[in-house]
């Protein structure tokens, strides 16, 4: 895949900026973000409604979209769905962008539910994980699945023990020994 992130994410720093409480993480090239790409690929999507939360350069959603997946790629920063656009339209496929906040996710709710729901590295504080609790239901199929790349954060820990009440899930290795990708389905029964 040809790719281009910005040279170092904490540039993109200004004064504007230095108050918020995210920083501009969606500019680097996450090993989780790599691997969920890689195993997307993997699959043939043809023509399935496809939705990326937290999208940041990308990656994940242009590897859906190449596999054939109607890819929706959402992202709270607006400079990171302009490089999602951009990388997209370098690989030869578009992904439809959407500016969105988990905090206010009302226009994104009211456009799924979606047969398939991908999230790379998001589990990396409490309160993302709290939020992805509340929303991950209102997003995804009953018969759908969401998939999550993480590198063994503790905070995903903590996620996954508690959706084992609501969903299935099941945890599967990369290339890469720190990240697995869980993928959760409706029900209560873990399995690995």
């Amino acid at each position: 895949m040809r790719f281009i992130h910005p040279r170092e994410a904490m540039d993109l720093l200004d004064d504007e900026d230095a108050d918020e409480r995210f920083p501009p993480y969606w500019a680097e090239l996450w090993f989780s973000g790599i691997e969920l790409a890689r195993v997307v690929s993997s699959w043939t999507l043809a023509g399935t409604p496809v939705l990326e939360l937290g999208c940041g350069l990308g990656l994940p959603s242009i590897a859906a979209a190449l596999s054939g997946g109607h890819v929706s790629a959402t992202d709270r920063s607006r400079d990171a769905l302009a490089f999602t656009v951009d990388n997209a339209h370098r690989n030869g496929t578009t992904v439809e962008t959407m500016e969105c906040s988990w905090q206010r996710p009302e226009s994104l709710v009211e456009r799924g539910p979606w047969p398939l729901v991908l999230a790379a590295d998001v589990l990396y504080d409490r309160p993302n994980a709290a939020l992805l609790h509340t929303l991950l239901p209102r997003l995804v199929e009953d018969s759908g699945e969401i998939w999550i790349a993480d590198p063994q954060r503790p905070q995903a820990a903590e996620f996954l023990t508690e959706a084992a009440t609501d969903w299935s899930i099941s945890t599967h290795g990369t290339r890469i020994p720190t990240v697995d990708i869980h993928r959760l389905r409706r029900g209560n029964h873990t399995g690995t």
